[in-house]
């Protein structure tokens, strides 16, 4: 089921349809990550990613519905990384009846392109290790894996 898809700003209007997909996005991360708290959870400022200078919280649409989102917000980097300043991309979520139509790929590739006119060289996002389908996703768009992070309860 190939549909139009378009991306564009979110405004704060969406809200409500974002808050839902925040809660999507960490109802497929609770099975990935132990640490995550047992109670109502948020994950984003979201009305902060819409209205701030420093990022841009993107929406895929289809026929007045969003579908997707994405955000990338300008972090300053650790003095000894050559760029002092990346692209750090989150909220990747795609509804899942519309799964598999490639729409995180348009996401990305439009805050890639926020990124570019932000003169930023560098994009960064964070997967859980075990999630097979996104990883594969990021590195065919261009990613490469890096750091694992590893934590233990005491």
């Amino acid at each position: 089921m190939n549909h139009f898809i378009s991306i564009r700003p979110a405004i704060l209007d969406d809200l409500e349809t974002l808050l839902q997909f925040e809660q999507g996005v960490i109802e497929a991360e609770r099975p990935l990550d132990t640490f995550l708290a047992k109670r109502e959870l948020y994950y984003y400022n979201i009305p902060e990613l819409i209205t701030s200078e420093n990022s841009q919280l993107l929406v895929a649409v289809c026929n007045n519905e969003l579908v997707g989102s994405g955000y990338i917000r300008i972090e300053n980097a650790k003095q000894y990384h050559k760029n002092p300043q990346f692209g750090y991309i989150g909220f990747i979520f795609v509804k899942p009846n519309f799964r598999g139509q490639k729409i995180s790929n348009l996401v990305i590739e439009k805050l890639k392109n926020w990124a570019i006119e932000k003169d930023l060289k560098e994009l960064r996002l964070d997967v859980y290790n075990t999630n097979f389908n996104a990883i594969k996703a990021y590195e065919r768009f261009g990613f490469v894996k890096s750091l694992v992070n590893m934590r233990m309860d005491i």
